[in-house]
Parts: C-alpha cells; structure tokens; sequence
C-alpha cells in the first residue's frame, strides 16, 4: 500500500511540474501565439461578383468555409491496411482523414527492399509490419487529399541487410541507384523528400555513415534526381531542441555547413519524440517543455530563411487513466499553438496516431515505443483527448466559415489561409465556387454570376 501512495504522489507531482513549465511566462506566449495566427495564417480577401458584362450584381448571399488548410498536420500512415481487422483498418482510414492533410510514407530501404533487385512498391507486395507498400499509401492520399511525403532516402540505420557494409563506393553506387529509381517512379507524385535522418547516432550499419561527405553527397546526389522537389533535412529531438547551443549546435552547424558549401536544403526538420521514461524524463521537462525556449529556438533556426516542419512528434501519456490522457492532451494544444504560429513552420506532424502499433515491439504490447502510450487513439480505437483536442485546434478553431451578403457586389472576409467552397446565391439561383486564399496570391477575386 505505501508503494502505491508514493507512486500516486510521483506522479502528480510529476503532472503538476510539467503543467509548470508549460505554462510559464503564459502571458507573453499567448500573446506571441494570438499574434502569430493572425498574421501569418490568415489574410483578407474580397470577393468581386459581376454580370457577364463586369456590372457588379446587388445583394449575392455568399455561404461556405474552409476545406482544407494551406498548412499541414500530418501522422505516420504505416498502418494503412496493417491492422487485425477490416473494421479496424476502416476506422483507422476513416480517422486518419478526418484529421490529416498530410502523411508520411515508409521509404525505410531496408523493409521496402528486404531482397535486392525486388522492392515492395505496388499493392499487393509482401506483407512487412508497419511498412505499407508505397503504391497503396500514395492511392489513399491521393484519393482523399492528402499531402504525401517521403522519409527517409539515406538513413544509413535502415540500410538493408544485402547491403555492402566496408566498401563505400559500392554503397554510393547502390544509394545513387535508389534515389534514381525513387524519382523516376514518384518525383511527380511526392515533393517532399527527406534526404537524410538521425545523423548524429552511433548505431551506424556502414562505413559510409562517418565519411566526411555522407551528408554533403547525399544532398548533391538528391540535387541530381529530385530538380522540382524540396529536399528535407530531418534530425531528432536531442540535436534540435535538447542539447541546443545557440550557432554552436551541431544540427544549426550541420545546416549552416551545407549551405556554405552550396548544397540545396530547402526545409529543415525537426523532430519532437518525448522519449524518456516518466521516472528518467525529470531533469528534461524544462527543456522539453518551456516554450519561452523553444520560440528562441525556432527564431534562431529561421536564420536560415527556409521553411521548417516538426516531422515526427510523441507526447507520452504513460498510461490509460484519465489524468494522462488529459495532460497529453494539453501538452499538444501548447505545442501545436506555439508552432503554428510560428513564420517558417509549414508543417506539423504526429507520428504514431493509435497506441500499441509503434516500433520495435509486438503489437498490442507495452514494450519498445508502445510503453509511452503516445497515440491519439487508444489500443481499441477509441478516441483519446489528444484526437479530440487537435480536431478541435485543426477543424474548429483554426477553421473559416463565410456566412453574408454582398449588397452592392462585393463582399471581404479574414480567413485562414486554403481551399474554400461557397455557394452564391443571387436571384433564387444558387453557383458553387471555389478558390484558394493564399498568401501569395491576389488579395481580391471575381466571379461572373
């Protein structure tokens, strides 16, 4: 019974820190936040209606919203049609699109081509747990529109076995094949391309992996095959976010290196796994959790004028009470804000969207990643607050609806920046439209009605 107490008593003290740090200094990052939204994810728009002879048409009634955001919220998709059940590979679709507009596909080398020679890209091919052929994953994306995206093209950690380990030409000559191939068969389909991953890990497979240029030639040799696609940098959490050191970080220094040497980086990425046992994540929470931090760090990192993505995010709930999942919950809310609206971000992305299918354990276990129960669904596919608490950010409060009357012909609106669809109603007669606000584009439009 005392064993117990003092592990109630862990671990709301445990939440209760983290809520501290969260929410220090909350006055200047909500501001921050508010302020950012609204400048930098929206944009006014007036719309013009007109006769077929440019007269503007009296009293048109306009009502529509938002279909889809400009801005990405993605997951991993390496479920898609991986689950026990039918029902549950439906409710795992049905989710997933509910939620997302963009997904990440598995291009690990090792599972996508287990056997040389024969890669796992169409439909049908044999079956490697959480490794959906790519074929199948690129039909649901585009069929539902959603964004795909590849990761990764060189990550030496997932080479394949077959693979030669000493002999550093032979693996270049092999690796150039693979992003040859790659882009002839999905460089037209896919234009994010994460180039490389995890750079900073000693758990290499070959040799290559501490030559000097591993990293520079993967980026030329990209450059090479992928000429209207954006090539991805993509690291972890400790090397963006931990153990950051202002310009002295080896990721920022890593950047800085390849754009010196005039290697195209056109995004870089930033991974947020919250990999840390509750017991052993203590001497983190201020680092992982203080947003003060983390806008200086993504202001720091915007040095480098390229477009930013949190490509692979877990929040931990650690268990199933309600407690956790609350605090999980609010975890994300935080974060998804403070990135948002943040200038360079253009992309926010979940990683493993249901408990007990993560790596490097069985499926419904609680070993490997499935211990840090740092889905958004439940093992059952219920939903956990954290599902609810970004529809809600996503499709709710981040959403547009136009609802007015343009009485002499015009009519101006502030929305988040996307895809809109109205009706227009003049006369008793009722046109559909469609138009993308952009921050980019022209700030008025005009429909002959």
């Amino acid at each position: 019974m005392t064993v117990f107490v003092k592990g109630v008593e862990f671990m709301e003290k445990w939440r209760q820190k983290v809520r501290d740090i969260l929410y220090q200094n909350r006055e200047e990052i909500d501001d921050r936040v508010q302020n950012g939204i609204e400048l930098y994810r929206k944009g006014y728009l007036k719309l013009h209606f007109v006769d077929k002879d440019g007269h503007p048409v009296q009293n048109v009634r306009i009502q529509g919203e938002l279909k889809k955001h400009s801005f990405h919220f993605g997951a991993n998709i390496f479920m898609l049609e991986e689950l026990e059940t039918p029902e549950k590979n439906r409710q795992y679709e049905e989710y997933f699109k509910k939620l997302f507009n963009m997904a990440t596909l598995p291009f690990y080398w090792k599972d996508l081509e287990p056997e040389q020679g024969r890669p796992r890209y169409a439909v049908g091919s044999s079956r490697v747990y959480r490794r959906p052929p790519i074929d199948l994953c690129l039909d649901f994306c585009e069929k539902n529109g959603i964004e795909p995206k590849e990761h990764c093209l060189n990550y030496d950690q997932w080479s394949p076995d077959w693979l030669e380990r000493h002999d550093i030409s032979e693996i270049k000559y092999q690796l150039e094949k693979r992003f040859a191939e790659t882009a002839e068969l999905y460089g037209t389909r896919i234009h994010d391309w994460e180039i490389t991953n995890e750079t900073f890990f000693n758990n290499n497979v070959t040799d290559f992996y501490f030559s000097d240029d591993y990293v520079e030639w993967s980026y030329r040799t990209a450059d090479k095959y992928f000429k209207k696609n954006s090539l991805i940098i993509n690291e972890a959490m400790d090397a963006s976010w931990i153990y950051f050191r202002e310009n002295r970080t080896q990721y920022y220094m890593q950047i800085e290196r390849l754009l010196n040497m005039g290697c195209r980086v056109d995004k870089i990425g930033m991974q947020y796994h919250m990999f840390w046992e509750r017991e052993t994540a203590l001497p983190y929470l201020e680092l992982a959790y203080d947003l003060k931090r983390f806008s200086h760090i993504l202001d720091r990192y915007s040095e480098f004028n390229r477009p930013m993505q949190i490509t692979e995010i877990t929040i931990p709930a650690y268990t199933t009470q309600a407690a956790d999942e609350e605090l999980q919950a609010e975890i994300l809310t935080r974060l998804y804000k403070l990135w948002f609206s943040h200038p360079k971000i253009e992309a926010i992305i979940y990683w493993n969207m249901v408990d007990g299918y993560a790596a490097y354990a069985p499926q419904g276990s609680e070993e490997g990643e499935n211990y840090y129960h740092g889905g958004l669904l439940r093992y059952d596919f219920t939903k956990k607050p954290a599902y609810d608490a970004l529809y809600h950010l996503i499709h709710e409060e981040w959403h547009t609806v136009i609802d007015g009357l343009a009485a002499k012909g015009e009519y101006t609106f502030k929305g988040f920046y996307g895809d809109y669809e109205l009706e227009a109603t003049v006369n008793g007669k009722v046109l559909p439209l469609k138009f993308t606000l952009s921050p980019n584009d022209e700030a008025e439009k005009t429909f002959v009605v």
